[in-house]
């Protein structure tokens, strides 16, 4: 058959590359101005678009869905047209895809930093923006998907069988973590409350990481590691494998997130069981990368895009061992609430998403603007500092990891907590902080090297904007098997069924695991005492959500001995039957806060002490590493919302009564105005109006419902896991 000439786009490939260098030094600068404020407190500047809780959803997003994000969409651009001899599907969609992904990205960051979250770790966009991304997840997919249909080859090559996966299971997540109710054009409040919210947050959570940071990779690892080394993939049917029992195993492990938790245990269970199961499909992947290098180890020595690669394939396979690890209750009862968690998620981002990332870019750039890389020995040296950056990073956070455990656990002779004030913990942990910004500095030094490196490379290069090719056109053949074609082989010739297949694989661990939890009713059992928030605490609440206060408080309880003697009554699920979102943390840099109300029956700290506390910590200690949150004090509280979020929050099933949001900010003042009293016995002149009074109330209701059910913190003790 005749020959077909076509052009290939790589118009777009640039635009996202530019975009990958643009935004990775931007978020992984932020990253570092979070690891400073960890040693240096001061680094906020004392206002609130700089705290902590606000620029760490930034430098989350700017890294994951910013770098890696249009990292991955450059690999794909790149990748897809070769596969598929055929030109993007359409010019205009990938236009729509990259401009509207930049929007994204820049709305992400502006409304982070004007507290504009839903409080939900790495989904913490507002409904626009949420609906902003489905839409231009869509345009993606059918670029993708139409290219795919009009390609020119016959069987979609394994990396396809990836990006098919992710573009399915990254929009199934994105949709079903993101149904909210607005209450203005930048609040809602998630219709999930407490443990069901918990549950299908990190089944998301888990499963952004599965879907848009690992699979996208492995698809670009099995076309460009092939490219790089000029050997083909070392097994077709290894892949195969590789593939299926990992886009089904995958979606189960979310519950891992939430060991010792207030989940019933038949989920946490499964989530550590399919967890480990993980191990094996994910390790196929990592030595099917790695032995396609076999005969090629003289040109790893030489090549920096192969030394970029091994290393990064590698960091894939110590995460993907590590992960099941951390899921298994032994390890998770160190793991978790520690930085090892930090730890391990950097081992990924940074090894296999970065060196990855950087790896194809050292390949590709210099093949759209025909030239060589300006430096081979600039590259190299951009790979040593990068894997000394990362080693740096990683070993101070598990030692602190290992730190942290022992410190919460030592109990002495006497049988008491030896260390009961919480910031001691933190304070033994500044030496590792500091060592873990040397080693994010040392990584940012050769990402700045690498964007030099590349930005000569442009410089000195001619691009390609539209790139001539040929091949003749696919012959249409009947849709039954033939004769000696294996059932995967005609799969692979047929993407809409593929594609089928895949979302059928991930939506039946989501299934089983999420909807019993809303079915059957006593997997939620009541508390009587627990009631809804109050307007005042529900205002208050939303303020320590718009702060990011869950990026170093829990609200999750663990049934250890350590623990109920540090906070009173370990946490159960009916407690947390009125909270959208859930807000049980991921980290303790400060003590948890489940029970911040009350101890033993009495209040636990007076209002005063949380007055000071947000006006200037260090002044309660001077080894606080808790910014300031002064604006707090002298802002007022936004009342003109009271009503409309009572009234969500009655559609969400809160039993307020009926009429209550004409009457709210009524009581909202009433109970403010005790506060302000009680301040004002205490010296303090603080108007009840101001957002302060309104945290205050929030924190002083934490655990109080718990202790009215008659549920002490000795009663709590009497049967903890040891």
């Amino acid at each position: 058959m005749e020959n077909q000439n076509f052009y290939y786009d790589n118009k777009t490939v640039k635009f996202f590359a530019y975009a990958t260098l643009f935004w990775g030094v931007i978020g992984m600068v932020v990253g570092l101005l979070l690891a400073l404020q960890f040693i240096w407190p001061q680094l906020t500047f004392g206002i609130p678009y700089t705290t902590f809780g606000r620029i760490r959803p930034i430098h989350t997003n700017a890294v994951i869905f910013a770098f890696v994000g249009n990292g991955m969409f450059t690999g794909i651009y790149y990748s897809l047209q070769r596969l598929c001899k055929a030109r993007m599907f359409s010019d205009i969609l990938s236009k729509i895809h990259f401009w509207g992904w930049q929007l994204i990205i820049v709305a992400a960051a502006l409304t982070f930093a004007f507290g504009f979250t839903t409080g939900k770790e790495y989904a913490e966009l507002e409904w626009p923006i949420d609906i902003l991304v489905a839409v231009i997840w869509i345009v993606f997919g059918w670029n993708m998907i139409g290219t795919i249909i009009k390609r020119r080859t016959r069987h979609i090559y394994v990396a396809i069988w990836f990006y098919l996966a992710t573009f399915v299971t990254v929009a199934v997540l994105h949709v079903a973590n993101s149904i909210e109710i607005p209450v203005t054009f930048f609040k809602s409040y998630i219709v999930y409350a407490g443990v069901q919210d918990a549950l299908v947050q990190w089944w998301y959570g888990h499963n952004a990481v599965a879907f848009f940071l690992t699979t996208p990779f492995l698809g670009l690892m099995y076309y460009y590691l092939p490219k790089a080394a000029n050997r083909p993939i070392y097994s077709y049917r290894l892949s195969i494998v590789h593939f299926w029992a990992l886009i089904f195993l995958y979606i189960w492990a979310g519950p891992h997130h939430l060991i010792y938790s207030a989940l019933p245990n038949w989920a946490q269970s499964l989530g550590v069981v399919f967890s480990v199961m993980l191990i094996a499909p994910s390790w196929g992947g990592m030595v099917n990368g790695l032995l396609t290098l076999r005969g090629a180890w003289d040109k790893v020595r030489e090549d920096p895009v192969l030394k970029f690669m091994v290393v990064a394939v590698t960091a894939y396979g110590m995460s993907t061992f590590e992960g099941p690890m951390m899921s298994t209750k032994t390890v998770n009862a160190i793991s978790h609430f520690t930085d090892w968690t930090v730890g391990h998620a950097h081992i990924g981002a940074l090894g296999w998403n970065g060196f990855m990332t950087f790896a194809v870019l050292y390949w590709l750039i210099p093949r759209i603007f025909r030239t060589n890389l300006y430096s081979k020995k600039m590259a190299n040296t951009h790979f040593w500092i990068g894997t000394l950056g990362i080693i740096f990073y990683a070993v101070p956070l598990y030692w602190g990891a290992i730190t942290q455990f022992l410190m919460w656990k030592e109990f002495t002779a006497e049988g008491f907590l030896k260390y009961p004030n919480f910031l001691e913990t933190v304070t033994q942990l500044r030496p590792m902080y500091a060592a873990r910004a040397i080693g994010g500095g040392l990584y940012i030094v050769g990402v700045v090297m690498g964007v030099y490196n590349l930005i000569l490379t442009i410089r000195q290069g001619d691009f390609l904007a539209e790139e001539a090719a040929s091949a003749p056109a696919l012959e249409p053949v009947s849709g039954k098997r033939a004769a000696g074609e294996g059932a995967h082989r005609w799969l692979e010739r047929r993407p809409v069924q593929f594609t089928i297949f895949a979302l059928l694989a991930i939506l039946i661990g989501g299934i089983i695991e999420i909807v019993p939890l809303y079915l059957i009713k006593t997997n939620i059992p009541t508390i009587a005492s627990v009631k809804p928030y109050t307007p005042l605490e529900l205002q208050g609440r939303d303020i320590y959500v718009r702060e990011g206060c869950y990026t170093c408080h829990s609200q999750e309880v663990r049934p250890f001995r350590s623990e109920t003697e540090r906070y009173g009554q370990y946490s159960k699920a009916g407690e947390y039957v009125y909270d959208h979102p859930f807000q049980w943390g991921s980290k303790r840099n400060g003590p948890d806060l489940s029970r911040e109300g009350v101890v033993n029956g009495k209040q636990y700290k007076p209002n005063s002490w949380h007055y000071n506390h947000m006006l200037n910590p260090q002044k309660l200690n001077a080894q606080s590493i808790m910014p300031v949150y002064k604006w707090l004090i002298a802002d007022d509280l936004d009342m003109s919302t009271t009503a409309k979020k009572i009234r969500v929050m009655q559609m969400l099933g809160v039993p307020y009564p009926a009429g209550f949001d004409k009457t709210a900010n009524d009581v909202l003042l009433q109970q403010a105005s005790l506060i302000s009293a009680d301040l004002k016995t205490q010296g303090i002149d603080c108007a009840p109006n101001k957002e302060i009074i309104a945290v205050i109330a929030y924190l002083q209701r934490l655990g109080v419902d718990i202790h009215s059910a008659g549920l002490s913190a000795a009663s709590a003790s009497e049967n903890p896991v040891k």
